[in-house]
């Protein structure tokens, strides 16, 4: 509750302000790049096998990628799918027969019941009853005969055949009396299926994606890895998930080969290019020690890629990651002009010690890596996590060079273009690096000030812009250098630029009132103010009081230090602008000290001395600070009843009867002093005034005379 008697306009304004969303729970923390820079210098992240992979086949033109509808092959219950399809296109009376012949165990039943259906649709649930029987043979004779109709007479069914006729000459390959090109016969009808897809036959079903799938099985089976690889990924790069999961297995297939077998598979290209995405991305493991299976193929790729051109950035780049950087040195010198190359050579700059080289191979990288390219959200080895955008991070570890070599805008520039990436990095050197003018002239010039959240917004907690961010900390930041009359425009929204107009205009007011009690009232109402809402007015967007999580969480800090990577000029920079006192919601110091000199201007012996210490001490900066301000009101302050709850219910200090109390309390110290002469002083007062009375008789007489 609110104390009572405060005043109605600081009331009013508190009542009008929205309650801020509180945490249920912990956030996952960001990685932040200048925590331990020389560690993100010098790592290279583990790549995204679904990005990798997705570089590995090669888009069909003409056929459709996977979509979510509701017959996707990849449901869960295909079969229901795939009735629910059939019935597509049919009269009611044909929709009945197909779900009766459906339930039919006879090829020759389903032919002779299903005489009125149109032949595509008769043959074809001939030849899948026929399939469902273990009749291969006759099932691929019926699937064929849909195929040898005329093109006009077979629209509905002509994918459906194609694909099932490859999957029962697959089925028919495993036969003791198997002819030996069923497995060739099986791919043509895949690719038949594919073809007939992107003619515009009906494929409710994508069967032309998900015969891609089915032939690299068929590949596979016949021992051509790489074909099944390129097929897999294909099938990958028209959206299914089918393509991705099956790219998993064989990994898992390759990891579990002998030696032999496994070293003759990595003189093709695919296999070396699945292996080399699958280290580089980490697919087996995370943290800890790698497994020892991925060590002896690790051994084996890198005996059977010397001398490769192909896919060389991402061989150096496992080079890199398992600590061959002369093997990664020597890949990079056929790996070209791509973001990966650039960024593995700003690297090796930095393990030889010339940054000049280093600065320009990042240059180089962030202009080479697409602004869209993702690699997905990783894990650190501290569990924190990171969405990596390799033109961010890249331009964000140039950004640490930067600040060793003192271009602190530039720094700022590369971290603050990755948005909500690095901000915890921005928004550092935002207010701890940069001057105020400074930072001050970019916001200006390059950060125009978005449109504020609406309360819809708020209330589904869609997060503040970066741009309002900076703007926000900004205007913090001129508040706390008592820069009142530019900070109300920097912040996003109505209600924060109440609370700090309230704020800069009472330490406005103390600054111009001559009368103690009016200065004495203007500090204490800003110091409620500055403890009531300093976090979102005066609050450190990040160390000490991390603004960013609204005060809830903190980060672990350490005392940044002159080192090779860190500067002089920095820490200088650091160390000015630290909060003052550099403590943990530094406001409430802040607070406390504003209500301090309030109390400075106050007599004594006034009920507003004593209110304004009371509620200082309720304002938790610190035990010390608690004690002192209670030590203080024991010692100087007058005799209140509500002192026995001393901090917790104060009443609003009386400054109207405080000013008062500057002449009372002259008069009752004067009275003090001379009550033991009282009598005598009253007999001198009479006499006095008998005297002055008649001098001024006897003047007047003589006047007249």
């Amino acid at each position: 509750m609110f104390p009572r008697n405060w005043p109605r306009h600081l009331l009013c304004l508190s009542l009008s302000l929205p309650l801020g969303s509180a945490l249920a729970c912990g956030p996952d923390f960001p990685m932040r790049l200048l925590d331990n820079r020389s560690q993100s210098l010098a790592e290279l992240p583990e790549g995204n096998f679904q990005f990798e992979v997705n570089r590995l086949g090669h888009a069909i033109a003409g056929l459709k990628n996977v979509a979510q509808s509701p017959y996707s092959m990849e449901a869960t219950d295909y079969a229901a799918q795939r009735d629910t399809a059939e019935q597509t296109g049919l009269t009611a009376e044909q929709q009945a027969l197909v779900k009766q012949l459906r339930s039919l165990p006879q090829a020759h039943q389903v032919e002779e019941q299903g005489a009125s259906l149109p032949a595509e649709l008769k043959l074809y649930l001939a030849g899948a009853a026929a399939f469902s029987a273990g009749d291969h043979r006759l099932a691929a004779e019926y699937f064929e005969k849909v195929l040898a109709l005329p093109a006009d007479q077979r629209a509905l069914r002509s994918t459906w055949a194609a694909y099932s006729l490859g999957r029962t000459l697959f089925a028919m390959s495993a036969e003791v009396d198997a002819s030996p090109d069923r497995l060739a016969q099986s791919r043509k009808a895949f690719e038949q299926t594919r073809q007939l897809s992107i003619d515009g036959f009906s494929d409710p079903l994508e069967l032309g994606v998900a015969s891609l799938g089915e032939e690299a099985r068929v590949a596979r089976t016949a021992g051509d890895w790489d074909s099944a690889i390129e097929l897999y990924a294909t099938q990958n790069l028209h959206g299914s998930a089918v393509g991705y999961t099956s790219l998993k297995l064989l990994m898992a297939d390759l990891l579990a080969m002998p030696d032999d077998q496994l070293t003759a598979l990595l003189k093709g290209k695919p296999v070396q290019q699945l292996v080399t995405a699958s280290l580089i991305s980490r697919l087996g493991w995370s943290f800890g020690d790698q497994p020892p299976n991925e060590l002896k193929l690790i051994k084996l790729l890198q005996s059977s890629t010397r001398g490769s051109l192909d896919n060389a950035d991402r061989l150096a780049a496992m080079n890199y990651q398992q600590g061959d950087y002369a093997s990664a040195k020597a890949f990079l010198e056929h790996a070209g002009d791509g973001g990966l190359a650039w960024w593995l050579r700003a690297k090796l700059a930095l393990r030889d010690g010339d940054k000049t080289a280093a600065a320009a191979a990042y240059a180089k990288a962030a202009q080479a890596f697409p602004q869209n390219e993702s690699w997905g959200e990783r894990r650190t080895p501290d569990y924190d996590y990171e969405t990596l955008q390799p033109k961010c991070r890249v331009e964000g570890e140039s950004a640490i060079l930067a600040l060793q070599r003192g271009d602190y805008l530039q720094a700022f520039d590369q971290l603050y273009r990755s948005q909500s990436l690095y901000w915890f990095d921005a928004a550092t050197v935002a207010e701890r690096v940069l001057t105020v003018d400074e930072l001050k002239h970019y916001v200006d010039t390059q950060v125009p000030k978005p449109p504020p959240l609406t309360q819809q917004d708020r209330d589904n907690y869609v997060p503040l812009p970066v741009a309002a961010k900076l703007r926000n900390l900004l205007g913090r930041r001129l508040l706390r250098e008592e820069r009142y009359d530019e900070t109300l425009v920097y912040f996003d929204n109505p209600d924060l630029q109440k609370k700090a107009r309230l704020y800069a205009q009472q330490r406005q007011l103390a600054d111009a009132a001559w009368w103690p009690t009016k200065r004495a009232a203007a500090l204490f109402n800003a110091a409620w103010t500055a403890r009531e809402w300093g976090m979102d007015i005066l609050g450190y967007e990040m160390a000490p009081d991390y603004a960013t999580f609204g005060g809830n969480y903190s980060l672990e800090n350490t005392e940044l230090k002159v080192g090779p990577l860190v500067a002089e000029g920095e820490v200088r920079r650091q160390q000015a602008s630290a909060a003052k006192p550099d403590e943990r919601y530094h406001y409430r110091f802040v607070a406390t000290a504003l209500a301090r000199r309030a109390a400075d201007n106050l007599p004594h012996t006034s009920q507003a001395f004593a209110a304004v210490l009371c509620a200082a001490a309720g304002w938790n900066s610190s035990l010390e600070e608690q004690s002192a301000l209670y030590q203080r009101y024991v010692k100087e302050g007058p005799y209140v009843d509500w002192a026995v709850d001393f901090g917790h219910q104060c009443p609003y200090p009386d400054f109207e009867n405080a000013s008062k109390r500057y002449v009372t309390q002259a008069t009752d110290a004067t009275r003090s002093i001379l009550r033991p002469y009282k009598w005598p002083l009253q007999i001198g007062g009479v006499v006095g005034v008998t005297a002055v009375a008649l001098l001024l008789i006897n003047r007047r007489r003589r006047r007249t005379r």
